[in-house]
């Protein structure tokens, strides 16, 4: 089966699982710090994807340890039926799309903002407030820190993306030098 359906559906089934039940915001809470977890200890994912040689039970200690223990049974019941089901090596893409998924049927918006260095918290507020007056709904950004943009920022919004980083400046005049130099040979 296709990666990008599995982890759909589990995603999709687990917001409409957490909305039946009212406990949206402690599971999203907690699937936040699972992603993060899941991306400042990559061995985290190696071990859930090592299929014979972590047990199921190992696994899902894991996942409870790096949210110290206390898991809302929501979360663990789910967790629990996707390392049963053999998923355990989509459990950090499920997790994301799922927050996803859930701050979309609670009408905000996610946004990502690239930026050359660590942006201030004026700007961030401000894009936020601009977001909201544009579309009447509210965004979570996250901030991703990339030197190669030189300066400016690069935002994606759902299916926009406005890129005023220098970056981009400075390689459309070099598109532009090309395509004279061309024309002159």
């Amino acid at each position: 089966m296709n990666t990008a359906i599995v982890i759909t559906r589990y995603a999709r089934a687990l917001v409409k699982y957490v909305r039946e039940t009212g406990n949206g915001e402690q599971v999203s809470s907690q699937a936040q710090t699972l992603v993060r977890t899941f991306e400042a200890v990559p061995d985290l994912q190696r071990m859930m994807d090592a299929r014979d040689m972590i047990s199921s039970t190992k696994k899902r200690q894991l996942l409870q340890a790096a949210l110290g223990g206390n898991v809302h049974p929501d979360l663990d019941r789910f967790l629990a039926l996707v390392i049963r089901n053999g998923r355990a090596g989509y459990i950090k893409d499920i997790l994301r799309s799922f927050v996803r998924m859930y701050q979309e049927s609670l009408g905000i918006h996610h946004a990502r903002l690239t930026v050359s260095q660590e942006p201030s918290a004026h700007l961030v507020q401000r894009i936020r407030e601009l977001v909201l007056q544009k579309t009447g709904r509210d965004v979570v950004v996250d901030v991703v820190v990339d030197p190669s943009l030189i300066g400016g920022f690069v935002l994606d919004i759902d299916d926009y993306l406005l890129d005023a980083s220098v970056k981009r400046q400075l390689d459309l005049i070099r598109e532009q030098f090309i395509e004279k130099n061309r024309r002159i040979i």
